[in-house]
C-alpha cells in the first residue's frame, strides 16, 4: 500500500509517518521509485502500537523509540526485556537533597526487607518511590508513607498478573511486545480504575458536603 492508504488504515496523517520514519519508530516502505514507497499489514500495527503508547501511555518520543528497540532486538529473554522497559521509563528527577531523601531511603529499604523483594540499587523507580515519599513527609503526610506495605502488597497482586500475561505468550516478540504493553498502558488502567474505585467507595465512605460532622463526645 502507499503511504496515503497507511495514514486512512492507520489513523495516522502521512506527516506524522514519515516523522516517525525519520526517527527511526517505524521501519521505511520499500522503496519503488524515487518518492515512492510501498507499506504492508505490518506497518499499520506498528504505528498502531506507537500511537497507543504516545497518546495514550503518554511516552515521549525518545522513551517510545528505545523501547520498541527492546521490541526489534529479539535477542532478550523476557526477564532482561522487562528489566530493559523498567529502566528505559526512568524516574521522576528528585528536586530534594541528600539530607530530604535519606530517611525515604531508609523507609523504602525496609520495606523492601519486610516483604523480601531484591531491587537494584539503581533501580529509577526505587528512585522515584523514594522522592515521593521524602515529598510526603515535607508535606505532613507521614500517614501515606505509613500505608506503604498495603499498597505494596495490592501492587505485587498485580505484578503477578501482569507477569502470568507475559508468561503465556507464545514466542518471544509476543512476550516482549505483552510486557511493554502492558506496562505502559498498564499504568493507565491502574490509574484509571483506582480513580473510578475512589469514587465508588468515596459514596459510602465518606461525608458528602452537606452532611454534619457531629461532635466529639
Amino acid at each position: 500500500m502507499r503511504i496515503a492508504e497507511l495514514s486512512r488504515r492507520s489513523g495516522v496523517p502521512a506527516a506524522t509517518i514519515k516523522y516517525y520514519v525519520r526517527e527511526g519508530l517505524l521501519p521505511p516502505g520499500v522503496r519503488t521509485h524515487r518518492n515512492q514507497a510501498e507499506y504492508q499489514d505490518e506497518h499499520v500495527s506498528r504505528l498502531r502500537l506507537i500511537r497507543a503508547l504516545v497518546d495514550i501511555g503518554g511516552l515521549s518520543i525518545e522513551a517510545a523509540k528505545e523501547l520498541l528497540g527492546v521490541l526489534d532486538s529479539g535477542g532478550l529473554s523476557a526477564r532482561d526485556s522487562l528489566g530493559r522497559v523498567q529502566y528505559a521509563l526512568g524516574g521522576r528527577r528528585s528536586l530534594l537533597g541528600d539530607e530530604q531523601r535519606s530517611g525515604a531511603a531508609e523507609d523504602i529499604a525496609a520495606l523492601f526487607d519486610r516483604r523480601g523483594w531484591r531491587i537494584d540499587a539503581d533501580s529509577p523507580a526505587r528512585g522515584a518511590l523514594i522522592d515521593v515519599c521524602a515529598a510526603l513527609r515535607l508535606l505532613g503526610h507521614a500517614d501515606v508513607v505509613a500505608v506503604l506495605d498495603e499498597y505494596a502488597a495490592a501492587s505485587e497482586a498485580i505484578a503477578a498478573t501482569d507477569i502470568a500475561l507475559v508468561r503465556k505468550e507464545p514466542d518471544l516478540e509476543r512476550m516482549t511486545e505483552t510486557a511493554i504493553v502492558g506496562t505502559i498502558l498498564g499504568d493507565t488502567v491502574l490509574s484509571a480504575l483506582r480513580r473510578l474505585a475512589q469514587e465508588h467507595l468515596s459514596g459510602t465512605l465518606l461525608p458528602s458536603s452537606d452532611s454534619t460532622v457531629p461532635d466529639e463526645l
